[in-house]
């Protein structure tokens, strides 16, 4: 079982799509919880030039509701990025099968999501400073979660692209 890289609705259609991108090149899949700040169809990730979009598994789900649900019945632990938390990334165990979620850029996650995460981990940042773009911080996390359950792709034969 994969670890997955989920969206809670996602407001900018910009790092959706950097983050689809790392999760097409990575071979994690993706959740995305609706309601998001912008369309969230393949002809308006198309129409933005997601050229990956074959590439990536999305699953998106209408609600936090309808996502909790089908993560739960999976079986999956659910990690909460947040700088509301006290166990750094580096710090944390992941393990196959998480699921590492990503607030709003605009609001982060409500009470709700909080409460139901399994684990809520943070990038420790230097004081003052708020927050990394959504991006960054999932490429970072995403990175130590693929070396811990040795998820990275295997690397192309010599000689291929």
């Amino acid at each position: 079982m994969n670890v997955r890289l989920a969206l809670y609705q996602p407001d900018i259609p910009q790092n959706t799509g950097t983050i689809l991108r790392l999760c097409a090149c990575l071979g994690v899949p993706a959740d995305i919880i609706e309601p998001a700040g912008f369309p969230v169809s393949d002809r308006a990730f198309r129409r933005a030039g997601m050229d990956y979009l074959d590439e990536v598994e999305i699953e998106r789900h209408v609600s936090w509701t309808t996502f909790e649900a089908a993560r739960r019945q999976a079986g999956r632990r659910l990690v909460l990025a947040t700088t509301r938390a006290a166990v750094r990334y580096v710090d944390f165990a992941f393990a196959p099968g998480d699921v590492i979620l990503l607030g709003r850029e605009s609001a982060g996650a409500p009470d709700a999501v909080h409460a139901a995460a399994d684990a809520r981990i943070l990038i420790p940042m230097r004081p003052a400073m708020r927050s990394l773009n959504i991006a960054v911080s999932a490429a970072m996390i995403l990175g130590e979660a693929l070396r811990q359950t040795a998820g990275f792709p295997a690397p192309a034969p010599e000689g291929q692209p």
